[in-house]
């Protein structure tokens, strides 16, 4: 029961961090558009990499999530 509560509040923390994240990359992706049209080239490339980088932050939550829910099956499984 208690494993059950403590991954729920997991999954809820993780959904507000990635829903956080996927907000900061929609923001970059429009300053990238705006430096695009407006011929500033410099800063595509930080944007770019800014990006990537949360796209990882995204697969290393998305990856914790898969491995707890796993390792909360185990249990589970083991206590039946």
């Amino acid at each position: 029961m208690e494993s059950t509560r403590q991954g729920t509040t997991l999954y809820t923390a993780i959904l507000i961090l990635v829903g956080t994240v996927v907000v900061i990359q929609l923001w970059l992706v429009t300053a990238a558009m705006d430096a695009l049209l407006g011929a500033d080239n410099r800063s595509l490339i930080p944007l770019a990499v800014g990006s990537f980088v949360l796209f990882l932050i995204n697969a290393g939550l998305l990856m914790f999530v898969f491995h707890f829910d796993r390792r909360l099956q185990r249990v589970s499984g083991s206590k039946l």
